[in-house]
């Protein structure tokens, strides 16, 4: 345990609770109400909004801005840009979490165009999808990844590097990095990838957790570091992966400061 990435993710769980920052999600069908309720949970206020003629007026009252390309059409990537393009000019934190990016070239043509028109302060996705993303070779089927040998820690710096914003490589690990320093986050259970969308979540608790620290590293790791604590929580109250969903809402909700200070594991490479 690092005493210090405990009190900070502490500190911004608390402000989360005080200031209960509205969170702008363009995301997908599947997960649409899981991540609000999650969002809730912690003690962020979730909006769920993709119509082109209301994004950008959403965005101007939100304090961070989450796309998930999960469940990708034309027009969901026509807003995704332009909420994006308003949240940098608000100078507002958009998280990018690539859901599948490399399975077809739609949704690899729209994370190209989303990652040149939109500057991006945390981008979040498997080690597959994080690999494509740098031009690595990785397998994608469907929107699951099939992870080869892969150093997730070389990837995670060197695209960070390459489009200047944050990088988390989750799995068993998750791997942060800003492109010079790389956080290895080892927190989580294994039920957490036994039921649809923690991956969704995760990058929803990130975009929360970069509303209140503008420091996008440090929020990406801390928030990783709570999501995964809960998750080991959960899954010390659940039979399986049924009731394991229900205990990771009901951790969420019922996290404490001392148990995140306590309980973060990160590790600096």
């Amino acid at each position: 345990m690092d005493k210090n990435w405990g009190e900070l993710a502490a500190g911004n769980w608390q402000e989360i609770r005080e200031k209960r920052p509205l969170i702008h999600n363009i995301t997908n069908l599947v997960v649409t109400n899981i991540s609000a309720n999650v969002l809730l949970g912690i003690g962020a206020l979730p909006v769920m909004s993709h119509a082109l003629e209301e994004v950008e007026e959403m965005v101007g009252i939100s304090k961070a801005l989450l796309l998930n390309i999960g469940t990708l059409t034309t027009e969901l990537v026509q807003s995704m840009v332009a909420a994006g393009k308003k949240a940098n000019e608000l100078k507002l934190p958009v998280v990018l979490d690539p859901v599948g990016v490399g399975a077809t070239t739609m949704r690899t043509e729209a994370v190209r165009r989303i990652l040149q028109e939109i500057s991006v302060a945390v981008l979040k996705g498997n080690t597959s999808e994080i690999a494509i993303i740098g031009g690595y070779e990785a397998e994608i089927k469907g929107v699951e990844a099939v992870d080869g040998e892969l150093e997730q820690a070389d990837i995670a710096k060197e695209v960070a590097s390459r489009f200047e914003t944050v990088v988390a490589v989750t799995g068993p690990q998750d791997f942060v990095s800003n492109g010079r320093e790389v956080a290895v986050v080892k927190n989580g259970h294994p039920l957490m990838g036994a039921i649809t969308g923690t991956g969704c979540m995760s990058a929803a608790v990130a975009a929360a957790f970069s509303a209140v620290n503008e420091n996008y590293f440090q929020a990406a790791v801390c928030a990783l570091g709570a999501f995964g604590l809960s998750g080991e929580r959960a899954a010390a109250e659940s039979k399986g992966p049924g009731s394991f969903q229900v205990a990771l809402l009901d951790s969420l909700y019922n996290m404490d400061p001392q148990t995140l200070m306590e309980g973060i594991k990160v590790e600096i490479l």
